[in-house]
């Protein structure tokens, strides 16, 4: 196992890392990006990108990615498919350990992201992979001319079912209430899909079916009213979890694990920047883990520079 030292270590490669990295190298600092999995994160499963600036039309989520990944490359950043398990701090050092090395930097930004959020119902585990899914960009042409279901009430959840309805014979969309907390216009487009069939004041209780999924049961919150929907697939978009577990005991974190950062994207320890839809905050977007992720770059930099070894 190598040791190998930097003066900054990025964790995670979705929008908020990427920009911190290149922000990290702009500042001419020795500095590596790991990422175990597939660079993008999160943006890699969005199907279709519009608010992002910068294009005129749409674009995909492994579109904007690769052109994020391209422009960090081009200036020399260093992306090491690598997995961090674990980070330790030692007279004023991070020691960041991976499956194959150890790195010690003097500053550390976590952009780790998070992950889709479970509801637990009955029947949930049994089936992901067949039939439940949490990405409708990766799994939408399994599913074409079936009925599927999507569950979620904000953007995600309405832009996916935009997308699964291109595939899909029919799409419902169930939600908790009746009002969405998606932009207008999604709602609009939504509305005025006729593939889409609104399924509101519903809650999905059970998942049901043999070798694939085949039928799910709802119930009415306002009068309890049950009934069941024959559906092929199950798609949910109810919210994200931080994947914020290998900073645990390290930083200060809300009740529900979200690492709080100030205006500086710093978390109270010296030396150590989170970035992105791993720390607390009220928005969740491409643009703003960017900007998270430029902060942290210049945060970092701007430490090395005033607490040099």
């Amino acid at each position: 196992m190598a040791e190998i030292k930097k003066e900054i270590v990025i964790i995670g490669g979705g929008p908020a890392g990427l920009t911190a990295a290149i922000y990290a190298k702009r500042a001419n600092k020795d500095m590596v990006l790991l990422e175990p999995n597939l660079i993008g994160g999160q943006l890699t499963w969005s199907s279709v990108i519009e608010n992002y600036p910068g294009f005129k039309s749409a674009i995909t989520g492994m579109e904007l990615a690769q052109n994020m990944k391209e422009q960090a490359e081009s200036i020399g950043v260093n992306i090491t498919a690598a997995k961090a398990v674990k980070i330790d701090f030692i007279n004023s050092t991070y020691i960041i350990q991976t499956e194959k090395d150890t790195y010690n930097t003097q500053a550390v930004i976590i952009a780790t992201g998070a992950s889709p959020r479970k509801l637990n119902i009955s029947g949930e585990n049994e089936f992901i992979g067949k039939g439940v899914s949490y990405c409708a960009t990766c799994d939408a042409p399994l599913f074409k001319n079936k009925i599927v279901a999507v569950i979620g009430g904000g953007d995600v959840a309405l832009e996916e079912a935009l997308y699964l309805s291109e595939f899909a014979l029919k799409v419902y969309l169930i939600h908790r209430r009746q009002g969405f907390r998606a932009t207008a216009v999604l709602e609009d487009r939504v509305k005025a899909n006729k593939k889409i069939e609104l399924v509101l004041d519903f809650t999905v209780e059970v998942i049901q079916g043999d070798s694939v999924l085949r039928r799910i049961k709802v119930k009415n919150k306002i009068n309890n009213e049950a009934k069941e929907i024959k559906v092929d697939g199950l798609f949910m978009f109810v919210g994200l979890n931080p994947n914020s577990i290998i900073a645990e005991g390290l930083v200060e974190m809300d009740e529900n694990k979200f690492i709080i950062t100030d205006k500086s994207m710093a978390c109270g320890k010296k030396g150590i920047f989170a970035a992105g839809d791993v720390r607390k905050k009220e928005y969740k977007q491409i643009v703003l883990a960017c900007a998270d992720g430029a902060i942290a770059g210049l945060s970092a930099g701007r430490y090395i520079n005033e607490n040099s070894y």
